[in-house]
Parts: structure tokens; sequence; C-alpha cells
């Protein structure tokens, strides 16, 4: 079995190699010296910080299991740890602005090395506890970073054009080539070395301390505007407009667009705080909000259960090296999303299609005796980033239909829209 797997890895790497290497190359942007350093210093420290998430994934079920924990009992760690996001996720920006960029991003290092820590326990409320820890860090991991980034690209007066420069390059690192190779380094520790599951945590509690270490020693703090500050109550009210409107997704999703969307992105962001009532008025954001609910709650239970999918029997699988394999799918699907999007006037026209696959993709390992791994790498290709690069551009346009007063801001976006193309991770 251990061959299929190595040969369906083999197959997408050179699938996903050539269509990288056939995209159109940007042209080159002349930068200066004190730049480069500062973009290589926030790639260094953002690559450790994603090689320190990354590392948790492949063998998180695979732990919990091995501790003697049923489904169930798993099923409500993965709960807390999604709820922690959830909720923590609509305060944090805020108090980073509050508290400073930088200390945020310390905090970051802490809470996740803490949640890894709690790996070695196998008592339930401890694991809980980690997966508490986790949530909040993923948050602050997704809000804090690429806050830090911006204000200090500004405040040290860089070129706006070299923003973007930055942008690809921590997500091609980041989101692509480090969340592979840290499948490939969760499998080597766990089952090559044979150090066991808990050995990807220890991994990447070290990665995150190096970043720390990094951050201090050369990092500055910076602020957000004091004068937009809410108190918690507040925050927390408008939390659950956000939510519904997808502001939290795009801040996530933002990176699957080119470098000139990402720019826009955060003028996207200043129209979205004024939707308390756009639900209600506009069907078509409540569909749409639908539609990605409903794929998201698929994506979520693929996540949480792949692991058991692939070893029903507890047999043993290469957890790293299928997670890895993910990942190399995702980024077909991202690569195939870039060229559907190029050719085709309307998401619509196609994203029916990927919901009928990735239906299909889920339903044959439970009709028929067909081995899941093809199955779950399917899903992978055809619609987690797929779907997600597809569904993003198609609510900025129902949200831009929607305020169509306020031309100045959406005018910029829908002159680059036709030459927009995804950014492949």
């Amino acid at each position: 079995m251990e061959i299929f797997y190595y040969l369906v890895f083999g197959v997408l790497s050179l699938v996903v190699a050539a269509l990288e290497l056939s995209k159109t190359s940007i042209d080159r942007i002349t930068t200066s010296s004190a730049f480069n350093s500062f973009k290589n210093n926030y790639l260094v420290v953002y690559s450790l910080m994603m090689a320190g998430d990354w590392l948790q994934g492949p063998y998180v079920y695979f732990l919990y299991s091995q501790y003697g924990f049923g489904k169930g009992d798993i099923g409500r760690l993965f709960i807390a740890g999604f709820g922690s996001s959830m909720l923590f996720g609509t305060i944090v920006g805020s108090l980073a602005d509050k508290q400073g960029r930088k200390r945020a991003c310390v905090t970051y290092c802490i809470t996740y090395i803490l949640s890894c820590i709690t790996k070695h326990s196998s008592q339930y409320k401890v694991l809980m506890l980690g997966r508490i820890l986790g949530g909040i860090a993923t948050s602050l991991l997704f809000s804090a970073f690429e806050s830090w980034l911006v204000a200090e690209h500004n405040k040290r007066s860089f070129d706006q054009q070299w923003l973007s420069l930055t942008f690809s390059k921590a997500i091609f690192l980041g989101n692509g080539l480090i969340a592979i190779v840290s499948g490939l380094f969760a499998n080597l520790l766990a089952d090559t070395l044979s150090f066991g599951p808990v050995a990807p945590f220890d991994a990447a509690a070290c990665f995150l301390a190096i970043g720390m270490a990094i951050i201090l020693s050369s990092w500055t703090e910076n602020y957000g505007d004091s004068s937009e500050s809410k108190d918690l109550f507040t925050q927390f009210r408008g939390a659950a407009v956000a939510i519904a409107s997808g502001e939290y997704v795009i801040l996530f999703y933002h990176s699957l667009f080119t470098v000139s969307n990402i720019v826009e992105a955060f003028n996207i962001l200043n129209i979205l705080f004024d939707m308390d009532n756009l639900l209600q008025s506009d069907e078509k954001i409540a569909l749409l909000g639908a539609i990605q609910s409903l794929f998201e709650g698929s994506m979520y239970t693929f996540v949480f259960l792949w692991t058991p999918a692939l070893s029903p029997n507890d047999e043993d699988i290469p957890h790293g090296f299928i997670f890895a394999t993910f990942m190399l799918s995702s980024m077909l699907g991202s690569s195939i999303a870039s060229r559907l999007m190029a050719r085709a006037s309307k998401v619509e026209s196609y994203m029916q299609i990927v919901f009928v696959i990735a239906s299909i993709t889920l339903m044959l390992p439970i009709i028929t005796n067909v081995n899941a791994f093809p199955m779950t790498i399917m899903f992978g290709m055809c619609s987690i980033f797929l779907f997600m690069a597809s569904i993003l551009q198609r609510r900025l346009m129902v949200i831009a239909e929607s305020h169509k007063s306020r031309t100045h801001d959406w005018t910029s976006m829908k002159e680059r829209e036709s030459e927009a193309e995804p950014l492949n991770i």
C-alpha cells in the first residue's frame, strides 16, 4: 500500500510542478536592499510559524486515538478547537491593535507551544485545554502577523507595490511549500524514525520557539488606530454579523488571489463593516452564505474523519506522507481554479460540476469497496482550494452589486478582475 501512496505523491508532484512552471512569470520589480532584508526576515519568521502549525495536522487524530479516545471524544476536542478559533477570532485583531502586533505574534508562539506541550498528556481535560489554546493561536496566526507586516511596511515608507511581493512569497512558502515539507517531516519523525505521534508536536514547538526568538530580537512594535477601538461587548456583538458576511473567511482566503487583489482586499474589508442588515435585504448574499456553509461543513467533516476513513481497522498508514499529498492536491486544485476563472465568464459555469465531483468522491467509499485514499485526494484537489478561490470571487461580485452606491471603492476591483488570476499556493 505504501508504494501506492508514493506513486500518487509522485504523479501529483509532477503535475503540480508542470502547472507551476507553465504560469506566466511576473515582471521583476526593482527593490531596495533595506526592503529585501525586511522581506526576508518576515519570510523566515512566517515560514517558521506556518511550519509550527502544519506539523500538527497529520497526527492529531491518530494521537488522540492512541490515548484510547473514541470518535465522540475526539470530535468534541475538534469542536473545542474550531469553536475557540471562531470565538476569539472576533476579538484578537482588535486586542492586537491595542496591545501591539509584535506582542500578539509572541503570544501566538507561546500559546501554540503550550498547546503542543499538552499533547504529552493523556488526560482529556488537558487535551481539551490544548485544543482551546490551539484555537486561540490559530486566530492570532491569521491576523496579527499580516497586520504587523502591513503596518511595518508603511512605517518604513517602502513602496506599496513591494508589499504584494512579500505577500506572494509568504503565501507560496507558508501555505504551499512549507505545508508539504511539514507533512513529510512529520512522517519522518513519527514513522520512519519511530519517535511516535507526539514527535511532530515537539518539532512544531521548537520551530515556534526559534521564530519567537527572531521576533523578539529583530521586530519592532506597532499598533492600530486607537480611535477605532471598541469595548469587548461591542466586538462580540458585531462578531455574528462579521462571521455571517464572510469577513473572516475573506481575511483567510484572500491569499488565493493575485497580489493585485491582496491590496484590494483591505479596501473590501472596510466596506464589509457596515453590512448589519445586508443579509436580510439581499437574498443573493444569504444564498451564497448557505452554499459556503454547507460546503465547508463537509470540508471540516473531511478534516476530522480522514484518519479513521483511511484506517478503519487500525491499519498502519503514513499519516504525514498522506497529509503532504493532501497539500499537493490542494495546490493542484488552486492551479486548476486559476485557469478556470481566467477562461470562464462566471464561476457558476463550472462550480456545479465541482459540487457533483466532490459529492461523488465522498460518497463512493461509502457505497462501494473503492479505496478511500484516491477519493479523498480528489476531494482535496477539485474542491477545497478550487471552491474557496471561486466562491470568494463570486462573493466579492455579489457584495459589489449590493453596494452600487460605492462606485469609487469598487471601480478598481472591477477593472482589474478581467486580468486577475488566483495565486497558486
